[in-house]
């Protein structure tokens, strides 16, 4: 029989961090068993390649979730990195944050040490960020982080019309003023994505305390008398259980992580029968409280050829591929996005509740050949997203077997807040878009287009057409109490041996990204995990960085902002 002091189930954007740091002590030893393949692929390391792969089969899950109910019935696709790095290794590459008040709220909700004091030394730990060490940033983590290569994206052309609409400009989403318009930071160095497998996993690979098995499927973690004591996977058809001396780590993610959880036995009691599997440990938080941030796609087709999609020409891609291959430079070694910016659909409220995203081309843009596949429609996209949304889905076991993937909900849009919230989105982009100098050069607004106006039709849009965020949280959220799967060190509740640390220990969704915070989290668990003293708060600089934030905002908002209050959802 295998035995370890630490086995990690899921090598993403969590696991990989985890692995690294506890393996930096030689004296124990490390297995990290990840369901999915190495991450060799060229696309993988490829920044721009990351539109081939981050929907492709090849390296996802696959998930898609059951039919919504405010959604006219639609199944979303779920797109989840099943390869070494996880998501991390097919996603869009950003390094958000999200809002200083997202983690104070987290601190105020019982997550004793996760405010934003608390977690800034983490986020700096992980860094190598291109502006080097200050207040806000690491400048020698692990993690590779560097600005978008804006030379051709119109940048701007976008700044100088988001201007004229009133948006304020920031130089920095993660410095002292979180809102307003800027060039992103990306998870990519030296031309390569960084992901969490490149940074932190493959540099550790050499040690020999640390044991990854790939390809392998985690069934089911034992339990005896309240203490997790290993797990069985299966491997190459074989089924095989490694003993845990010290701890259990599940890190698949929000739907990963849940449904192992549900297949232990550890859950709400009778779902977990209905399947035939004795409950362990009634713990009914187990997949409920699912977030996720909606997101819309806004179209506009432009007079001219002035979009990212010249560039995508076939002569000049090949040039750029030769370009990356040999330099890691040019418009393969970056993300395209033109810009981001966080806004507040009103000025009463707190935190900016709209992410929005300026594509430099449309989502669908191909490659084309001159004079032999016709050339594509010149278009930008407005891609706004919703920061806080109050819907609130879940998961639950399809089945005993975990070969078959979990039913999941989302429940998107299943309050009339986050309708308006949607509906004031798209107002929103069509407004900036619509703004000179920009606004003189788009010929017509294509989706949702410009005879769809009123709050039903806009309604009737974002049924059909909202897709996911990719940042899904919150199925073993972090606290106390019955709403709660682990407590402030990541410990299930209840038992003993049993952390979960990724994703979905996020009581709500950050107000951006989720990679960045999932990797924080993870260099924060190593720590408690270790029994190492913990860093030292930033308290002073977070208290100017939030005061700062804070003090452009008007009054206390009408409305609350995290409220679970579906109406008629699905359970």
């Amino acid at each position: 029989m295998d035995e370890y002091d630490y086995i990690i189930v899921g090598a993403g954007s969590a696991g990989c961090v985890l692995a690294s740091r506890l393996s930096e002590d030689p004296s124990v030893s490390v297995l990290v068993v990840e369901a999915g393949g190495r991450d060799n692929h060229v696309f993988l390391k490829m920044p721009l390649a990351w539109r081939q792969v981050w929907r492709g089969p090849k390296f996802n899950w696959n998930y898609t979730t059951e039919p919504e109910p405010f959604l006219d019935g639609r199944r979303l696709s779920l797109p989840r990195g099943k390869v070494l790095g996880g998501s991390s290794s097919i996603n869009g590459m950003l390094y958000v944050r999200g809002h200083p008040r997202d983690y104070d709220l987290w601190r105020q909700a019982g997550c004793e040490g996760w405010s934003y004091a608390d977690v800034l030394p983490y986020f700096k730990r992980a860094e190598g960020n291109w502006r080097g060490e200050g207040d806000y940033h690491g400048g020698a983590g692990p993690l590779g982080v560097s600005a978008t290569d804006i030379s051709n994206l119109n940048f701007e052309l976008i700044r100088d019309t988001v201007a004229a609409a009133g948006i304020p400009m920031t130089e920095d989403f993660s410095g002292e003023q979180p809102e307003g318009f800027g060039i992103v930071d990306l998870t990519i160095k030296n031309g390569v994505r960084s992901s969490a497998s490149a940074a932190y996993l493959r540099p550790a690979l050499k040690r020999t305390n640390l044991t990854v098995k790939t390809m392998a499927l985690t069934e089911r973690v034992s339990i005896e008398k309240g203490r997790a004591t290993g797990v069985t996977y299966v491997s190459k058809g074989v089924r095989a259980f490694a003993r845990a001396r010290r701890e259990v780590i599940l890190a698949g993610g929000s739907y990963n992580s849940p449904q192992l959880l549900l297949l232990s036995g550890v859950g709400p009691a009778d779902e977990i029968a209905e399947h035939g599997i004795t409950p362990v440990h009634d713990l009914p938080a187990v997949g409920k409280n699912l977030s996720e941030h909606a997101v819309f796609h806004i179209q506009f087709a432009m007079k001219e050829p002035i979009t990212f999609l010249s560039r995508l020409r076939a002569d000049r891609v090949a040039l750029s591929v030769l370009q990356w291959a040999l330099f890691r430079t040019g418009d393969f070694a970056t993300q395209a996005l033109t810009a981001l910016a966080f806004i507040r659909s009103r000025p009463d409220i707190e935190r900016p509740d709209i992410q929005l995203f300026f594509n430099s081309t449309r989502m669908d843009a191909k490659v084309w050949f001159p004079g032999i596949t016709p050339a594509q429609q010149h278009m930008l996209e407005g891609y706004p997203s919703m920061n806080y949304p109050e819907s609130r889905g879940e998961l639950r076991l399809r089945s005993a077997n975990p070969s078959d993937p979990p039913r999941i909900w989302l429940n998107f849009l299943g309050t009339e807040n986050d309708r308006a919230t949607a509906r004031e989105c798209i107002r929103l982009v069509q407004r900036i878009y619509h703004t000179p100098p920009l606004g003189e050069l788009i010929e017509r607004e294509t989706s949702p287009g410009a005879e769809v106006s009123s709050d039903a039709d806009l309604d009737a849009f974002i049924r059909r057409t909202v897709e996911v965020g990719h940042h899904p949280v919150g199925t073993c959220a972090m606290g106390e109490g019955t709403a709660a799967v682990v407590d402030p060190q990541l410990r299930v509740h209840g038992l003993q041996g049993l952390r979960v640390v990724d994703a979905s220990v996020m009581p709500t969704v950050p107000g951006g990204n989720t990679n960045g915070p999932t990797i924080m989290i993870a260099e924060r668990a190593a720590d408690l995990i270790a029994g190492k003293a913990l860093l030292a708060p930033a308290s002073d600089l977070v208290a100017t960085s939030t005061a700062s934030a804070l003090r452009s905002t008007a009054a206390t908002s009408r409305r609350p902002e995290t409220a679970n209050t579906n109406e008629g959802g699905v359970r």
